[in-house]
């Protein structure tokens, strides 16, 4: 069997070096994907481990944080975090779980020198969390994917309801640093560090249901999680530091199938576009091993986003492999009612929650409003806007200037976690959208002075008269402009006459040069339309 495995792990390797892989938009016409995702997020805003007391640092030097406990060393006793616990439930309430008020912790055997004591604390098949689920609300480019729903190529848009199975607790493992090889990994290496800082972490894995169908389904469930986790305040949820991670199950059947095909599992999904772009290769990749006659095994590939491809790890584990068995030193855990109601009062708002909430207090579209809760930074920005007396006129061009302008600001700018940090307060926002509103400048100047007062630590206004960019908007100055404009090119004026009408942009060009480009288009389009068409 192994050996029939590595023939045709050389084989795949060999025919794709040598063959047209088809793109992702072609595969999904024949082929269904069924994605199921593992997520982990280590419980970073709680100060000890989840059975004993060493204290959480990230960064801090290696081997500094251990004790008999999380070491394995003979003798030790762990003792559950009571902290991690309601830090889970939390977040089995926030995705709609139902909590189990019996269940206990388990022993996963394995050998590995990641966990000294060679075997991992986790949870069995009964968890804390059970049976959840969470509605994703996918539209634009993202809802092309799903070329099986007439909803999502009509409208552009549909909402995707996402089982999970469960959520557990673990504890996480040590950290490997391999020294000479290739991009960190083992292959090559001439040698391995251990930090055990990181062992006996609390951990929580959310496993969904396989009913995510797109690698873009797949990306939006990550990113909604990570707003959850964040507003919940249990994680910090840093996919470069590694404290949220994502495991993702593919395989694929034949358009109307319902028969589940051998699934394999990939790691190293370390960022949203990551996930995304390793999920679509491996829907490729198996289908043209189907296609070909091959067969799908189930094994672990690692995705190596530089060369964009996914590579063979190992043959994937089963249950079995790890011989699970309850852990002895500790006795099952019972979560009262009282506990789970307790917990439940910390809930904040959550995502969904303040979507619905801008829609309704301040009229905004359900894109808008979503687009706006996707990071905290933005909406807690959109909200002190808000709080400040006569901002409701304004909330449709501020939302539409945060989703873009100051959302784009911020993923150039990743170190920046609150704008506070920046020249943009939200008195100085507002000003600018009233400039804009009011036709003072326009839109396109909007972005100029955006930008300025992040460079310049300027009010709009000052900066609008140091560069003299106030729009003209008076009519009998436009319309002199206008006649004038007409008059150098009555030729064009025949031809638009004449059913060119695309010549409009030309003469709106014109109007715009002769007014050094600060006459107001929305009054020169009018004027020239007026004029043109009479």
């Amino acid at each position: 069997m192994l050996l029939q495995w590595l023939l045709h792990s050389l084989r795949s390797i060999l025919q794709r070096l040598v063959s047209n892989v088809k793109k992702l938009e072609e595969v999904l016409q024949d082929w269904e994907a069924v994605i199921g995702l593992e997520v982990h997020a280590e419980l970073t805003t709680l100060e000890t481990k989840m059975f004993c007391g060493c204290k959480l640092e990230f960064g801090a030097d290696p081997n500094t944080h251990t004790c008999p406990v999380c070491l394995g060393l003979p003798g030790a006793l762990p003792v559950p975090n009571r902290a991690a616990i309601e830090s889970i439930v939390l977040a089995g309430l926030a995705t709609n779980c139902d909590i189990e008020q019996h269940s206990m912790f388990y022993r996963k055997n394995y050998m590995y020198p990641d966990m000294s004591k060679n075997f991992q604390i986790t949870q069995g098949p009964v968890a804390f969390c059970m049976r959840g689920h969470l509605d994703l609300e996918v539209d634009g480019a993202a809802a092309k994917e799903r070329v099986d729903l007439k909803e999502a190529q009509e409208n552009g848009s549909y909402v995707a309801h996402i089982g999970i199975e469960r959520i557990h607790m673990e504890e996480d493992a040590g950290k490997m640093v391999h020294v000479g090889g290739g991009e960190g990994r083992i292959a090559g290496a001439t040698h391995s560090l251990i930090d055990y800082n990181r062992c006996g972490t609390p951990l929580i894995e959310l496993v969904t249901e396989p009913e995510l169908r797109t690698p873009e389904e797949a990306r939006l469930f990550m990113q909604k999680l990570r707003q959850i986790y964040l507003a919940i305040g249990i994680s910090d949820c840093s996919m470069e530091e590694g404290s949220l991670r994502c495991d993702g199950n593919v395989s694929l059947r034949r358009r109307g199938e319902t028969k589940l095909g051998t699934k394999t599992e990939l790691k190293n999904m370390n960022s949203f576009k990551n996930l995304h772009d390793g999920l679509a290769y491996e829907i490729c990749r198996q289908a043209e091993v189907l296609e070909e006659g091959g067969i799908i095994y189930q094994e672990t590939r690692h995705w190596d986003p530089s060369k964009k491809r996914t590579i063979v790890m190992r043959v994937k584990e089963t249950a079995d492999d790890y011989r699970l068995f309850p852990e002895p030193d500790m006795a099952p855990f019972d979560i009262s009612r009282e506990f789970v109601e307790e917990v439940r009062q910390r809930l904040p708002e959550l995502p969904d929650q303040k979507a619905k909430r801008f829609e309704e207090d301040y009229g905004l579209s359900a894109y808008d409003a979503r687009h706006l809760v996707e990071h905290r930074t933005t909406a807690r920005f959109f909200e002190e806007c808000m709080r400040l007396q006569g901002a409701g006129e304004v909330a449709k061009p501020l939302a539409n200037m945060i989703i873009n302008d100051v959302a784009a600001y911020l993923n150039t700018n990743p170190e920046i976690t609150d704008l506070a940090q920046t020249a943009l307060t939200p008195p100085r926002a507002l000003e600018l959208v009233t400039l804009i509103a009011q036709d003072k400048i326009s839109s396109k100047q909007g972005k100029e002075v955006f930008a300025a007062i992040l460079e310049e630590d300027k009010d709009p206004a000052a900066i609008v008269a140091d560069r003299g960019m106030e729009q003209v908007s008076d009519t009998g100055a436009i319309e002199a402009v206008v006649d004038g404009v007409l008059a150098a090119f009555p030729d064009k004026v025949e031809q638009y006459k004449g059913g060119k009408t695309g010549l409009l942009g030309f003469f709106v060009g014109q109007c715009m040069k002769e007014m050094k480009g600060q006459g107001n288009p929305k009054v020169i389009n009018e004027l020239l339309t007026q004029k043109l068409d009479s």
